[in-house]
């Protein structure tokens, strides 16, 4: 009796124990030459990151023929043998939109130009992601082509899921992979209004009970970028990257009107990009305390315990806003 009861006992404490089991934490890198630096490279040793999901290059279509076509392939400057590799292709749903994809014919050149990509820097690569935010239009396309990748590639297959892709999975139907990462973040339009396009917990909110319905298994993706909203007379006229607030309050050509708007005071060039007098900056910006609140949010509402945490994206840039151990910190609310 003791014996079955210690047996008993044994198996609900190890059942515990991998409930609680933390995820790790992972990586996109999304710039065009694969080149770490040294802050990216110490961010990666401290927080023991194994795997990284590295854009391999987009589809999108060429401007006359709109025949799908591969743009800005990646090139490695470094040598990346010691980390397990994700290739990530990047798809514009208007390819999949298009009447006359061939979905078999682009499925081939995919996972093709994948292996060359991947013999030419020495990469042996378990599984390859699919980024596309597909729509109730382009699903049909894009689910024959999941399909035709999974079976040319003959490797693990995930995808991107968006949180319109979650709540409404009955309609957009669920693609045919090994597993989805939940794209936490780019939740609202980009406007010239005071809300913050990146995350808004009220949009959130109107998603997240779905999670726990939905039935393939979810890993999640957390921004850590920010980027600046042009505005010129009321309208967005572009999207600036690489900029944060503390860059602008020390910028003598610009104003800070509020806590996220900024004005040119005079006509001027920033980063490449001109600004006319009274041109606007709408700084949207995720803070260590959007982070944990996502991760709480996710952590509440989840069926099952994520095994990986994916940070978008690695780029000293965005380390540089965080202080040391906020991944830690991020992971500990799973």
């Amino acid at each position: 009796m003791i014996k079955r009861f210690f047996i008993g006992f044994l198996i609900l404490f190890l059942i515990s124990c991998s409930k609680n089991e933390k995820p790790v934490v992972a990586f996109y890198y999304w710039k065009t030459i694969l080149k770490l630096s040294e802050t990216e490279k110490l961010v990666l040793k401290h927080n023991e990151v194994a795997k990284l999901y590295i854009r391999y290059f987009d589809i999108g279509q060429h401007p006359q023929t709109k025949e799908p076509i591969p743009l800005s392939p990646i090139r490695f400057q470094d040598a990346v043998t010691k980390f397990e590799i994700v290739p990530v292709v990047f798809i514009q749903n208007k390819v999949m939109l298009s009447p006359s994809l061939d979905v078999e014919d682009l499925a081939q050149k995919t996972v093709r130009l994948i292996e060359e990509i991947s013999t030419k820097n020495k990469i042996t690569s378990q599984e390859i992601q699919i980024d596309c935010d597909w729509t109730l239009k382009s699903k049909d396309n894009y689910l024959k082509f999941i399909e035709s990748v999974k079976k040319l590639s003959g490797k693990k297959l995930s995808a991107t899921i968006r949180l319109h892709q979650v709540k409404y999975f009955k309609k957009t139907k669920i693609p045919n992979v090994d597993s989805g990462v939940l794209m936490y973040y780019n939740m609202g339009a980009i406007a010239p209004d005071s809300l913050n396009s990146i995350y808004d917990q009220k949009i959130a909110e109107r998603y997240l009970k779905s999670l726990k319905k939905y039935p393939m298994h979810l890993d999640f993706a957390l921004p850590i970028y920010s980027w600046g909203i042009h505005i010129r007379n009321q309208k967005v006229i572009g999207l600036r990257s690489k900029m944060n607030v503390a860059e602008l309050k020390r910028d003598s050509n610009f104003q800070q009107l509020s806590g996220i708007f900024f004005k040119a005071k005079k006509s001027n060039y920033k980063n490449g990009v001109f600004y006319e007098e009274n041109d606007l900056l709408k700084m949207e910006v995720i803070t260590a305390a959007d982070l944990k609140q996502m991760a709480e949010e996710l952590g509440e509402n989840t069926a099952q315990q994520p095994k990986e945490i994916i940070f978008y994206d690695l780029d000293e840039f965005n380390l540089k806003n965080y202080e040391k151990n906020i991944f830690e910190q991020v992971i500990s609310c799973f």
